[in-house]
């Protein structure tokens, strides 16, 4: 059983990243339907608005509790979040508040060995109950819109693996924070067999998304891409052979490192070159920055792996 510290500490990093993550789905949903879907965005809009309020209790409690490792990761924010969050407001015309973006560059971390309080334990409780709430209901939504753009149903701007990529890491943030809340005492190597198998299939679909949404024209970065595309491929299935023990797990991890690093340096001249308007694609900034934070989040669980 994990102390009430790591607890939430450990619950709080996993809402800063996480519950960003899913607010920002909701954003991809709700301007991906056509005008007779008006109903399906406005659901989408209020499970952004949903995951705004997980992620500003989150920050509220997180000053001098969260390790200063994530708050320096790049994964709750980057450079880029705030501009990119402004010119996807004024593409799309939705209003995204950047208060919670001013307010994560202002946090500071706090020592793994710090006291923690009943009172607090408690607002973490309840703050995960609320986001696990939450979150089964945008599972329901995702899997039905997924269902209907399947059946031809529905139209979206949103590819079909997309929306079961997103639907993934929706369940993915629920099985983790129901493992905090049974105070689950998590065995190391096999987090990492889940994580890297994971991440490394996020990493090629985000490589696969990119290579579809640049401008035919892109074509140096079009094949940058398939090329990340396939090597995570391969990195995926590795970390699958890893899990079957057929693998050493270090050498995948070491692998995935190096190929993170070269992804997460992609994705971030991309997404300088979307907000400077010198890459032409149809990939809406926030995007580009919501990719480059996954990659972030990747990385320091990789170096994570490889220290222990």
């Amino acid at each position: 059983m994990i102390s009430s510290m790591d607890y939430v500490r450990q619950s709080l990093e996993l809402h800063l990243f996480f519950a960003r993550i899913m607010k920002e789905h909701s954003f991809f949903l709700e301007v991906g339907f056509t005008p007779k879907d008006t109903d399906f965005s406005q659901q989408a809009d209020a499970f952004r608005r949903g995951f705004h309020s997980i992620l500003a209790e989150a920050i509220s409690l997180s000053n001098g509790v969260v390790s200063p490792e994530v708050l320096k990761s790049g994964e709750v924010i980057t450079k880029y979040t705030l501009d990119a969050e402004k010119t996807s407001a004024f593409f799309t015309g939705v209003q995204i508040q950047t208060n919670l973006t001013l307010s994560e560059a202002n946090l500071v971390g706090g020592p793994k060995t710090a006291e923690t309080n009943i009172k607090l334990v408690q607002k973490v409780y309840m703050l995960n109950h609320r986001a696990m709430e939450l979150l089964t209901g945008i599972i329901q939504f995702k899997t039905k819109i997924l269902k209907d753009v399947l059946a031809c149903k529905m139209f979206t701007v949103n590819y079909p693996l997309l929306i079961d990529h997103i639907l993934r890491e929706a369940k993915f943030y629920l099985a983790l924070i129901k493992r905090l809340q049974d105070k689950e005492e998590m065995d190391l190597e096999q987090v990492a067999f889940e994580q890297e198998f994971f991440w490394n299939r996020i990493m090629a679909e985000h490589s696969k998304f990119i290579r579809g949404l640049l401008d035919p024209t892109e074509e140096d970065l079009i094949n940058t891409a398939n090329n990340f595309g396939n090597e995570f491929d391969q990195l995926t299935q590795e970390a699958k052979d890893a899990m079957d023990k057929t693998l050493p797990l270090l050498k995948v991890t070491n692998d995935s490192l190096t190929a993170t690093k070269d992804i997460r340096d992609f994705k971030a001249q991309g997404t300088q070159g979307i907000l400077e308007c010198k890459v032409k694609s149809i990939i809406i900034p926030l995007l580009g920055d919501h990719t480059l934070r996954e990659a972030n989040h990747y990385l320091r669980l990789l170096e994570m792996f490889g220290t222990k």
